[in-house]
């Protein structure tokens, strides 16, 4: 637990979305010395629409664990303002000689407790750090309470939120205190639109810039409307992302439905019947039953200069660009392939913070 005047400070300018003047009052005359940081300074990231049920308790489970201030309602504040004016108060109060702030700045670690797309919208807001040229970014634990679960999966921290949740939930706390840091690639994805659609986006994607965009990246059309955002476990192109969208929005009309992990693949799993995705010569349209007319892939492979395209074979109908070793809620798409085997193709291992991505695909479920 940071201390009191450290947590109220960053909640007071959360709330004022200010950091130009913070209130003497909230703060220590002549700032405190190093030795009140905490060893693990922590915060933690709910939503409370995640976990079925458990979500409300468990925001006051974590509140009476941490305290009120270092708990915060993703429905209430969210991960970007937490970096803009809490993560900055700490800085600034830092930066004015308190030694106890410094130290809290250096050694914060996040906790976030949602699904895979809510770790990922807490990891792109923080990563925002690196284009102010602002260090250290904090490191970020996962307590699981999404349907997938691969970051979490791929982190060690589990395939779901456990029965006993009121122990857990201390265990994993003290877990995320102790353990050590490992690294995660982070990957730029820009959507265009070329006929101008307005789309209801993801947290992860915002519309771009157009001054902004990288010409080397991707041509645009300049008519285009265009989205840009990072991903950190998976994309999906095809019909497994279909049944995402699907549920995505049933989920939205319809939250009453999706009350837990268990609930929730009932759904996806109804979405997938329906589209085809297990029995590929169910689709009435021929046309949906392979990628290889409407997409093209073109690759860079390390130390070459050209993009190289790759043929799309028949019958693919789902196209991923893996960074984790977990995909689809724990399945493992290439299983434990022999070391002379990646010789022979030219493949390497997979690593989530090797800098590359693996690109595989589907014909069926």
């Amino acid at each position: 637990m940071m201390p009191e005047y450290i947590r109220l400070a960053m909640r007071d300018c959360i709330k004022r979305k200010d950091t130009t003047a913070i209130p003497h009052h909230l703060l220590l005359p002549g700032g405190a010395v190093a030795d009140m940081a905490p060893h693990a300074p922590m915060v933690v990231f709910i939503n409370p629409k995640s976990g079925g049920r458990h979500g409300p308790v468990l925001k006051e489970r974590l509140q009476q664990l941490m305290s009120e201030e270092q708990v915060f309602d993703l429905t209430e504040v969210n991960p970007n303002e937490f970096v803009r004016y809490g993560l900055a108060c700490l800085e600034k109060v830092a930066a004015e000689g308190d030694e106890c702030a410094k130290e809290c700045r250096a050694r914060l670690r996040i906790m976030v407790a949602g699904g895979d797309g809510i770790v990922g919208w807490v990891l792109g807001c923080l990563g925002e750090l690196n284009k102010e040229g602002k260090l250290p970014i904090p490191p970020v634990g996962v307590i699981p309470l999404g349907t997938g679960n691969d970051l979490s999966r791929s982190f060690g921290w589990g395939s779901s939120f456990p029965f006993a949740w009121r122990i857990a939930v201390k265990r994993t706390l003290h877990r995320a205190s102790m353990g050590p840091v490992a690294r995660l690639d982070s990957w730029k994805i820009l959507v265009s639109m070329p006929s101008g659609e307005v789309v209801n986006s993801p947290y992860s994607l915002k519309p771009a810039d157009e001054n902004e965009l990288d010409e080397g990246l991707v041509d645009v059309p300049l008519v285009a409307k265009s989205y840009e955002g990072v991903f950190y476990n998976y994309l999906s192109i095809g019909m497994d992302a279909q049944v995402a969208y699907g549920f995505h929005n049933l989920r939205n009309t319809k939250p009453y439905l999706a009350q837990g992990p268990i609930s929730n693949k009932l759904i996806y799993s109804g979405f997938s019947c329906t589209q085809g995705w297990f029995c590929t010569h169910c689709v009435s349209d021929p046309g949906l039953r392979g990628l290889r007319n409407i997409l093209k892939i073109h690759i860079k492979k390390i130390n070459f200069s050209e993009w190289e395209e790759i043929a799309v074979p028949k019958n693919v109908r789902s196209v991923v660009a893996l960074n984790l070793e977990s995909y689809g809620s724990g399945s493992h798409p290439w299983g434990n392939l022999r070391p002379d085997y990646l010789e022979k193709r030219g493949f390497v291992e997979a690593h989530c913070d090797d800098g590359l991505i693996e690109i595989f695909a589907f014909k069926h479920g």
